[in-house]
């Protein structure tokens, strides 16, 4: 078919121009894949693959977070064991303390220096248990209990609990006293709602919270009591609903208004109790452990024995009512107390050495968590990449096959061009 010679219709420079754009077209989408490293830069270059790329992302991005977690968690544990490896440590020196002093070679002056060192060792490890942080959250106190996001999905997680290391908790801080509960009405200091233990300080006496912090202390051994925070005595506390206990060493607590409630506090002397919190039967007259065990008995209501016949503790006077008796204290002021601190401290490190060991079991599982997050995440990688990203030799061969057409096209439109010029010389 021929065409001959027109010049209403360059056809020629028409086709020549089509193939000019279309090889344009195609080198900027080839530039664009060079210049980015992506094959995909939007949804028109592959929609099913942009849709898998965007999943395969999400979990990319999902894993090295949960990476990033499990790190986070690692770093709380160490804190945490950290922390207990310094209490352990003073556990040892306390054990080493109490076997020095069960020793009767030492005469009670000796023992009386060897019992301050215990007791500063035991606000120590009470200290530690309270003030031992990460990220704000209190890790030794009891109430830390998390969930590690180990995973890119819901429900991957990981849950850590640390029990309650300080002092009180593990029998080595603290004293002998009675638990009394009690409602706080009027706050004018520091006392909130709970159970509080009434214990005998010299001629005063100090109220301890569950955690044995003395929260408040008598100012004259027996009738007011005023909170820490005002050492003054203007600051008074009132409460209601506080058992009476019994009437040996009782206190008084009121307020500026006059209303008062009794609280109290009967002499307790341990002779061989180890620490713990037990129930004294008054009708019965035995001691029972908290899992119901009876763990001494009386005859007369004050001296109470274990089935060996030792004498484990006396009381002053026999009380009226079933009374809770909190042991939390080491005392090695004697040598059968001592001898009895071995046992509670030997005690308090293996609770100790429990938890410090559920840590390390939890940091190592951590560990590999993170090696096979990163694992999973550098394959994902590599897939995703497959799908998204530019074949650089391919894309070359692509840009210097457009580019070659480019340069033709271009000019065989300037021939095409050309071709009307020849009717001009028809015309002349």
């Amino acid at each position: 078919m021929s065409f001959g010679l027109i010049i209403n219709h360059n056809l020629g420079s028409m086709n020549a121009l089509s193939a000019l754009n279309q090889n344009q077209n195609s080198l900027q989408k080839v530039l664009q894949q060079l210049s980015t490293g992506k094959r995909i830069n939007g949804a028109a270059d592959d929609a099913a693959g942009l849709a898998i790329s965007q999943k395969m992302q999400a979990q990319i991005n999902g894993l090295d977070q949960a990476s990033r977690n499990a790190q986070d968690g690692i770093s709380l544990i160490q804190t945490a064991e950290g922390a207990l490896n310094e209490t352990q440590s003073i556990l040892q020196r306390m054990r080493e303390l109490a076997v020095q002093s069960a020793n009767d070679t030492n005469t009670d002056a000796d023992r009386a220096q060897i019992q301050k060192e215990v007791d500063q060792l035991s606000q120590e490890i009470s200290r530690i248990g309270n003030t031992t942080q990460f990220n704000t959250k209190n890790l030794l106190d009891g109430s830390f209990s998390g969930t590690f996001q180990i995973g890119a999905n819901q429900d991957q997680n990981l849950s850590l609990t640390i029990g309650d290391m300080r002092g009180f908790a593990l029998g080595v801080a603290g004293a002998v006293g009675e638990q009394v509960s009690a409602t706080v009405t009027n706050t004018y200091g520091t006392l909130t709602d709970g159970t509080y233990i009434v214990v005998q300080s010299g001629a005063n006496y100090n109220l301890v919270d569950s955690s044995g912090k003395v929260v408040a202390t008598s100012t004259d051994g027996g009738i007011t009591y005023v909170s820490t925070a005002d050492p003054s005595g203007t600051d008074q506390l009132a409460f209601s609903g506080a058992t009476e206990a019994v009437t040996s060493g009782e206190i008084t607590i009121s307020s500026s208004g006059g209303s008062t409630t009794a609280i109290g506090y009967h002499d307790v002397a341990n002779t061989g109790l180890q620490a713990g919190t037990y129930t004294l039967d008054s009708t019965n007259q035995y001691l029972k452990d908290l899992n119901g065990n009876i763990v001494a008995t009386s005859t007369d209501g004050t001296t109470y024995k274990d089935a060996a016949g030792n004498t484990l503790f006396k009381l002053d006077a026999a009380p009226a009512s079933d009374t809770t008796i909190q042991v939390g204290g080491i005392d090695v002021s004697s040598q059968s107390a001592a001898n009895a601190a071995i046992t509670t401290i030997d005690k308090a490190i293996q609770t100790v050495s429990t938890q410090r060991d559920q840590l390390g079991a939890y940091q190592n599982r951590l560990e590999h968590t993170i090696n096979n997050l990163d694992a999973s995440s550098q394959n994902l990688t590599s897939a995703e990449s497959g799908i998204t990203d530019t074949d650089m030799a391919s894309a070359m061969a692509e840009f210097t096959k457009d580019n070659v057409l480019q340069q033709a096209a271009v000019a065989m439109l300037a021939q095409a061009n050309q071709q009307p010029q020849l009717v001009l010389k028809l015309l002349g």
